[in-house]
């Protein structure tokens, strides 16, 4: 079964590891080469590859790092074209077209923000389904058979900070997801299977993340952890 670990997780970088026991991928590399290096003990080996879901900094300011020492990159081509990124190391791969890692067969899928970018479906040989998406404000897909579920849940209503300037409060209800779609997306999905949710790029200003993981444990019954940075 899945075990899904955060190293970083917002607007100052993501970074995320996913492993089945037997296959291990990241999933973001928005940080700086050196930190992605510490997290993983400076043996980039024990990944097989890194999925990106979009051009933004904070999830891909180490795309070119990534494959220049030695880990797959898969990405969608606006990620390539943005970051001039070439080699034998870097798979374009378009939505809704399914490939495989080792013993993770993963599809992308289109979700909704100010560029474009993928969520990722990941199926594991042993069984499990995971869904990993984040930078969104809505998700259209609908999903059955799902056992483990990373997400976003940036901001609430209730949490946005009241000196938030009007352009940002704007941009950030229209490309991020909040606590009460993100209510309606999972009531809306068949979760009898789901062992863990993860609240991913939770706000600095504006969530508060003791308050999501009570409300949603409260609405789905199902243990969740909202991600924390680490040091």
């Amino acid at each position: 079964m899945f075990e899904f670990e955060t190293y970083s997780s917002g607007s100052h970088g993501n970074l995320y590891k996913l492993t089945d026991g037997k296959t291990a991928i990241l999933i973001e590399c928005g940080l700086p080469i050196s930190d992605i290096k510490r997290y993983l003990d400076f043996d980039l080996s024990v990944v097989s590859g890194c999925l990106c879901s979009h051009q933004h900094l904070d999830h891909s300011k180490a795309a070119r790092e990534i494959m220049y020492h030695g880990v797959d990159l898969y990405c969608g081509y606006e990620v390539a074209d943005a970051m001039d990124l070439s080699g034998h190391r870097l798979h374009i791969v378009p939505p809704m077209a399914k490939f495989r890692i080792g013993t993770l067969t993963v599809l992308p899928f289109p979700l909704e923000h100010d560029v474009p970018i993928f969520g990722f479906l990941v199926a594991s040989e042993s069984g499990g389904v995971f869904l990993f998406a984040t930078d969104t404000y809505y998700i259209r897909p609908r999903f059955s058979g799902l056992t483990h579920i990373a997400v976003e849940c940036n901001w609430s209503r209730e949490a946005l900070n009241p000196s938030l300037n009007p352009a940002r409060r704007k941009r950030l209800m229209a490309s991020h997801m909040g606590l009460h779609t993100l209510k309606s997306f999972l009531v809306s999905n068949n979760l009898e299977n789901v062992r863990e949710i993860h609240l991913l790029h939770l706000s600095d200003s504006n969530s508060n993340a003791e308050r999501f993981e009570r409300e949603i444990e409260k609405l789905t019954g199902i243990p969740t952890m909202a991600a924390q940075r680490r040091a």
